[in-house]
C-alpha cells in the first residue's frame, strides 16, 4: 500500500515561496514586478528556466535575476504559484485570461500546465473560442504544441472562414496564416469574396495607399502586387464569373501578370482555347453539416427568440446572403440577463454586460409583439465619465419575424460613426444600450418596465427597421456568448425633440409657444408644442424632472440641429424690455438674432397699436435728433 500526502506537500511549497531568508532568484515581469524564487525548483519544474539559470551569472550576494518583460504580474504569479504547488485556481477567471495563460505556459515550456489548459478551453470554452477566432488563430499558429487548437480551429475554417476574413483584427493576419488558408481547397467562401478581402488586407498593410483608387500611381499598384506576391496566385481566378471579373479584378488587374489578365479574357470569350496560366481548380463545397447542433436545440431557448431566429442572426453576423440551417448554425448564445430574472434597472445592464463583447440585445414590443434587436461585435463599457460613441461597420439593428409580421428586416451601419453608444457612468441609471440613434433604451424611473421611453429611429444606420418610432415595451433579457441578447422595452416620446421643447417653454415661460415651434430646427417633423402641453397638462412636473442632457450637451446628438441657447435668452430680454416700454401694444421682434445662423428668419406679427402711442413716440424721437 503506498500513501500520498500531495496535497500537504502543495501547501508547504507554497509556503516556501513565502519564505524570504532562503531565495537565491529574483523575476522581473512586466511593470518592473518582482518575485523571487529557488533555483533548484525553477529547473526541475520548467525546461526554460533551466536553461535561462545556466546562462546567467550570480550577483555577489549569490543571486540570479531574470527579466521576462513580456508576461505580467497576474499571470506569472499563477504560474509561480503552479511550479511551487501545483495548484491553478480557474474560478471567476476571464476566459481571455486562461488563454493568456496558456500561451505564456508554453513559452515558459511548462507542458502540462499548457495541455491542461489547451484540453479546458476546447471543452468548456468552446464558444469564446469561436468568437475570438481571430486571436486564438493568430497565437497558435505555426506552433507545434497547440495540436487540439490546431486542429479544432482548422475544422471550424473549413465552414466558417467568416470568423476569421470578418474579424476586426483581419488585417493584423500573419502572412503565413492567411496563405495556408488561401492553400486549401475547402474553404468555404465565394473567389471573387475571396479576393475582396486579400486586397483588404494588402491595402492595410500599406497606410500610405489612397483611399481614392482613381489617384492610385503606377508605384502604388507594385506596392500592392509586392505586399500580396505570395496570395495572389492562390486565387482561383478562372471560377470568377465575367461580370465579378470585371467590376471586382479589372480596377486592379495591374497587379496581376500581364499573361493572366489576357488568358482571363480569352477564356471568357474563347473557354476551350488554350491558355498559359495555370488554372487551379474549384474550391470544394461540403455539405455535411454540425452534429451537435440537434441534440442542443431540444431544449428552450429563449422565451422571446427561437432556434429559427438565431439562425438567420448568426447569418446576418457573418454576411450571409443565406441563412444557416437549424443543425448547420455556428454559434451558441448563451443568457447572460434576463429582465424577469435580473430586473429591469439599466444599470444591471451595464454592471453584467460591461466587459462582454459580439452581444445581441434582443427587445420585445408591448402591444404589438414585435421582436427588434441589434448586435454589438464591441465590448459594452461601463467605466467611461463621458459618452463615448464607438465606431464600427459590422453592428446592426433588425426586427424579427414574429406572428403577424411575415419578414424580418436587417439594418446595417451607413458608416461607422455612431454605432454603439457607452453611456458614462452618472447616466447609466436611467440609459440602456444604444444602436447609434436608431435603436436604445431609456427609463427616467430606472424602470424599463414602468416607463414607455425607449425608441426605434432611421438616422444612423442604413433603414428603418419598423413603422412607428416608439411603444411600450414589455419582458426585458440579455443574451450572450459569440452573440448574446437583451429583451427591453421599446419606446420613447417623439426622439429628444419634444421634451426639449417642453424643457425650453418652462425654462423661458414668456417666449410664446408658437414661437419656440416655429424656431426649432430638427431633423424630424414632430407634434408642434401646443398640442404636446395640451395633451399633458397633468403630467407637467414629470415631464421638468426627466434627467434629459442640458440643452448645450444635446448639441452632439448626430444629425439634429439643436436651438442656440443664447439666442432664446436674447429674445426673452427682448420680449421683457418690450413690456416696459409698450403697455399698449403686443410683444414684437423677429425670430432671427444677428449673427445667429442657426435659426431661420420668422417674424410674429404684432396686433395694431394705438395710433396715438405712435404718435407719441414719432414725436419723440424727432425731439431727440433735434437736440443731437
Amino acid at each position: 500500500m503506498t500513501l500520498k500526502f500531495f496535497d500537504k506537500l502543495s501547501q508547504n511549497f507554497i509556503e516556501l515561496l513565502s519564505d524570504k531568508d532562503d531565495y537565491n532568484v529574483i523575476i522581473i515581469v512586466k511593470n518592473e514586478k518582482s518575485f523571487t524564487a529557488h533555483s533548484n525548483v525553477l529547473k526541475c519544474r520548467s525546461p526554460y528556466f533551466c536553461k535561462e539559470l545556466k546562462n546567467i551569472i550570480s550577483n555577489e550576494n549569490n543571486i540570479k535575476t531574470i527579466t521576462i518583460s513580456n508576461i505580467s504580474d497576474e499571470i506569472f504569479d499563477v504560474i509561480l504559484k503552479y511550479i511551487y504547488g501545483a495548484i491553478v485556481d480557474l474560478e471567476n477567471v476571464e476566459t481571455k485570461f486562461i488563454f493568456d495563460l496558456m500561451v505564456i505556459s508554453n513559452e515558459l515550456e511548462i507542458e502540462e500546465l499548457t495541455k491542461k489548459l489547451e484540453n479546458h478551453l476546447i471543452e468548456t470554452k468552446s464558444s469564446w473560442l469561436k468568437s475570438h477566432f481571430s486571436l486564438v488563430y493568430h497565437s497558435i499558429f505555426g506552433g507545434s504544441i497547440f495540436k487540439d487548437l490546431e486542429k479544432f480551429c482548422n475544422d471550424i475554417v473549413v465552414k466558417y472562414p467568416n470568423l476569421i476574413f470578418d474579424a476586426e483584427d483581419f488585417p493584423s493576419l500573419q502572412e503565413s496564416a492567411l496563405v495556408s488558408l488561401l492553400k486549401r481547397d475547402d474553404l468555404q467562401l465565394e473567389e471573387v469574396i475571396i479576393w475582396e478581402y486579400i486586397i483588404k488586407w494588402g491595402i492595410t498593410q500599406n497606410s500610405t495607399l489612397p483611399v481614392d483608387l482613381k489617384e492610385w500611381t503606377k508605384g502604388n499598384f507594385i506596392t500592392l502586387k509586392t505586399t500580396l506576391q505570395q496570395c495572389l496566385p492562390l486565387i482561383r481566378y478562372f471560377h470568377i464569373s465575367g461580370k465579378d471579373i470585371l467590376k471586382k479584378i479589372k480596377p486592379y488587374k495591374k497587379i496581376l501578370d500581364k499573361q493572366l489578365w489576357e488568358d482571363l479574357t480569352q477564356y471568357f470569350m474563347d473557354p476551350d482555347h488554350p491558355m498559359e496560366s495555370i488554372i487551379l481548380p474549384p474550391r470544394t463545397i461540403l455539405t455535411q453539416e454540425l452534429p451537435t447542433r440537434a441534440t442542443e436545440q431540444t431544449k428552450p431557448l429563449s422565451t422571446i427568440i427561437s432556434y429559427e431566429h438565431v439562425a438567420e442572426i448568426s447569418s446576418w453576423i457573418d454576411h450571409k446572403s443565406s441563412i444557416y440551417s437549424l443543425t448547420n448554425t455556428p454559434y451558441e448564445f448563451q443568457l447572460i440577463l434576463r429582465g424577469s430574472i435580473n430586473g429591469f434597472n439599466p444599470q444591471t445592464f451595464w454592471d453584467t454586460c460591461h466587459g462582454h463583447a459580439r452581444t445581441v440585445v434582443i427587445m420585445k414590443v408591448k402591444g404589438t409583439e414585435e421582436i427588434l434587436g441589434g448586435f454589438n461585435p464591441l465590448a459594452w463599457d461601463n467605466t467611461n465619465t463621458t459618452d463615448v460613441w464607438e465606431k464600427t461597420n459590422d453592428s446592426f439593428i433588425f426586427s424579427l419575424k414574429n406572428g403577424n409580421i411575415q419578414n424580418s428586416i436587417l439594418s446595417r451601419k451607413n458608416n461607422n460613426n455612431y454605432a454603439i453608444l457607452n453611456v458614462d457612468k452618472k447616466h447609466q441609471k436611467t440609459n440602456g444600450p444604444y444602436f447609434g440613434n436608431d435603436l436604445y433604451m431609456y427609463s427616467p424611473s430606472s424602470n424599463f418596465t414602468l416607463d414607455s421611453n425607449c425608441a426605434c429611429n432611421n438616422i444612423d444606420y442604413e433603414k428603418s427597421i419598423r413603422t412607428t418610432t416608439h411603444g411600450p415595451g414589455d419582458n426585458a433579457r440579455t443574451e450572450i456568448n459569440r452573440k448574446s441578447g437583451v429583451s427591453l422595452p421599446v419606446n420613447r416620446a417623439e426622439l429628444k425633440e419634444t421634451v426639449d421643447k417642453i424643457r425650453l417653454y418652462y425654462k423661458f415661460p414668456k417666449l410664446p409657444r408658437s414661437w419656440i415651434n416655429e424656431n426649432y430646427e430638427g431633423k424630424k417633423v414632430l407634434p408642434r408644442l401646443d398640442a404636446v402641453i395640451n395633451e399633458m397638462t397633468n403630467k407637467t412636473e414629470d415631464i421638468i424632472v426627466l434627467p434629459i442632457r442640458l440643452v448645450s450637451k444635446i448639441k452632439e446628438v448626430k444629425k439634429l440641429q439643436y436651438y442656440n441657447l443664447k439666442s432664446f435668452q436674447k429674445h426673452e430680454r427682448i420680449y421683457k424690455e418690450s413690456n416696459k416700454r409698450r403697455t399698449k401694444c403686443s410683444h414684437i421682434y423677429n425670430s432671427t438674432s444677428p449673427g445667429d445662423p442657426n435659426l431661420e428668419s420668422n417674424s410674429i406679427r404684432p396686433n395694431t397699436c394705438n395710433s396715438n402711442d405712435a404718435a407719441e413716440r414719432s414725436r419723440a424721437k424727432k425731439k431727440g435728433n433735434e437736440e443731437n
